[in-house]
């Protein structure tokens, strides 16, 4: 009964040390979302003159906190959760990641698991929100990806109906769903305030890694420094992107039997190895206390790594 008690006490303090944490860490977001937008395309103009910052600080506040500073050279965690459409901030994104370090390495320390596995334990429960971001932005861009036909086949309508491609903008973005009418109707916004056509779409075309859109962006731009048909463009790329979604999803059905091959393959080890642990601990521990078992269960770690590379560059085929 006191062990309980004293994983609860344990728990409610690491809660309120992360909550604390955060309060005083992550800036505060008392302006809008409106009002920071409308702040970055004012400044918009004068930040050539200026030394690029990193994208991961993009959109918080000048008074830079000391974690703020602590986390500047880490990869683009902003344009991750802008383009997963998660309003969340980077620094508040990290903590929860290593808060959820600190309780897999706590779950290990409070368990009958040897420790260890505490840095595998911490790894594995950091990787939670990691791969629920990662997760969150694939399927948002999968999903502006199949809406691109049929947002490049209505701007194609408007044209041929008199509308100018501003307006085609707007039909966009109120006829169709999100992501694409969100990205749609932000450059249209932009147009509004005053930024170039041209520069709102590379700006679009910059926040979402797709390369239709890149394609569009490319033609757009082309097509109003020489002229030509822009509905006509439209057409043939989206005729374009359709056959190429087709062709990927007979590529999906083909290599299917062969990620389900995979995931079981990787899945295998760490399962038997949770088994094992469980129906005789002692013939597991060796690989932690033993200098030849540690041998071992790097070489493990090893080669499970570069099986998965292995399998992931053998099912995957870029269309």
């Amino acid at each position: 009964m006191s062990g309980i008690i004293i994983v609860v006490l344990v728990g409610v303090f690491v809660a309120s040390l992360v909550a604390f944490a955060i309060n005083m860490m992550v800036p505060g977001n008392d302006s809008t979302s409106t009002e920071d937008r409308l702040s970055a395309m004012a400044s918009r103009r004068n930040t050539k003159a200026e030394p690029q910052k990193s994208s991961l600080l993009a959109g918080m506040d000048e008074t830079h906190t000391p974690f703020s500073r602590l986390i500047e050279n880490l990869p683009a965690i902003t344009d991750y959760l802008d383009q997963a459409d998660i309003s969340m901030q980077p620094a508040k994104f990290a903590i929860i990641c290593i808060a959820s370090f600190v309780g897999g390495v706590l779950s290990c320390l409070l368990s009958p698991v040897p420790i260890l596995l505490a840095p595998f334990a911490g790894t594995l429960f950091a990787a939670v929100p990691v791969s629920w971001l990662a997760m969150k932005r694939k399927r948002r861009l999968t999903k502006f990806g199949r809406q691109m036909p049929e947002a490049l086949d209505l701007l194609s309508r408007s044209l041929r109906a008199g509308h100018s491609l501003n307006a085609g903008f707007g039909l966009v973005a109120s006829e169709l769903e999100a992501p694409l009418a969100t990205e749609f109707s932000r450059a249209f916004e932009e147009q509004n305030f005053g930024i170039p056509l041209d520069e709102a779409i590379e700006d679009m075309a910059d926040r979402i890694p797709n390369m239709d859109l890149r394609f569009f962006a490319t033609a757009v731009v082309l097509q109003r420094q020489t002229g030509g048909d822009l509905a006509e463009i439209l057409d043939k790329i989206s005729h374009l992107i359709r056959e190429r979604l087709m062709i990927l999803g007979q590529v999906q059905a083909l290599t299917g039997e062969g990620r389900m091959s995979g995931a079981v393959l990787l899945a295998l080890p760490p399962i038997l190895f949770l088994v094992m642990l469980k129906l005789n601990y002692d013939y597991v521990v060796m690989l932690f206390t033993d200098q030849i078992g540690r041998y071992m269960l790097s070489a493990a770690l090893v080669t499970q790594i570069i099986g998965a590379l292995v399998i992931k560059k053998i099912i995957t085929i870029k269309v």
